[in-house]
């Protein structure tokens, strides 16, 4: 049922009927930059030099877990030049000691229904400035001198994100599927070789050997003819 609808689904979308993924989750935007900021108004919110801006969307559907999966992931996302080696493609933010400009951006779970964006599958502004919070508290605790390389946007205001992309490189990356069904699998059952089967075979088997017999049937059958015999010869007497 529901694995043939999916696969239906994944295949208009590869056709281009459909522009979303119906499990959408937790998306980000990451993009490499040389600087970026936030301001409102005149006042400027956050700004960084080089390193990733990253657009953050989060879903009605969003626990957690997809915090701690995303952050870990933007962490750990080699997408600079290694600062030894020059090997691009090479190094993370804790490697290059970057700093990451965080946005929240609902309209990234936007989903088209014909010209016009339907933006049901983000969170409500309430929970979700709680999500985005709590994602910046554990993005920062992941980062040394986060102070300073982990800056944020306003939840909820009207803001001007002024990115530099350099490349340009822009990722995106949405959370699994796995991790909003997730279930604890399991042990297998301890596979025994063949000599360890044949051996509990064997002890099986001489088991079924020692136990005592039942002969009471046998016993009742031979109780019934001695019976029958000795009431045949009295009536014949």
């Amino acid at each position: 049922g529901i694995s043939l609808i999916k696969q239906w689904y994944q295949r208009r979308v590869r056709e281009g009927y459909i522009t979303q993924s119906l499990y959408q989750e937790m998306r980000a935007i990451v993009q490499k930059v040389t600087k970026a900021s936030v301001t409102i108004g005149e006042r400027c919110t956050g700004s960084i030099e080089q390193g990733m801006c990253v657009l953050l969307g989060i879903s009605t559907k969003d626990t957690e877990k997809e915090i701690e999966w995303m952050a870990n992931k933007l962490v750990k996302l080699r997408i600079f030049d290694h600062p030894e080696t020059g090997k691009p493609w090479d190094a993370d933010l804790l490697q290059c000691k970057f700093g990451i400009l965080v946005v929240s951006q609902f309209t990234l779970q936007c989903v088209l229904k014909g010209n016009k964006p339907d933006f049901h599958g983000a969170m409500k502004s309430e929970d979700s400035e709680k999500m985005y919070n709590k994602f910046c508290e554990v993005l920062r605790s992941k980062i040394p001198n986060s102070d300073t390389l982990v800056q944020e946007g306003e939840f909820g205001a009207f803001m001007q994100v002024h990115i530099q992309n350099d490349g340009p490189v822009t990722i995106p990356i949405d959370t699994p599927e796995s991790l909003a069904t997730q279930k604890v699998k399991p042990p297998k059952p301890q596979k025994q070789n063949k000599q360890q089967q044949n051996k509990q075979q064997k002890n099986n088997q001489n088991k079924k050997n020692d136990q005592p017999q039942d002969k009471s049937g046998d016993i009742t059958d031979q109780a019934v003819e001695a019976v029958a015999e000795d009431l045949q010869n009295k009536l014949e007497a």
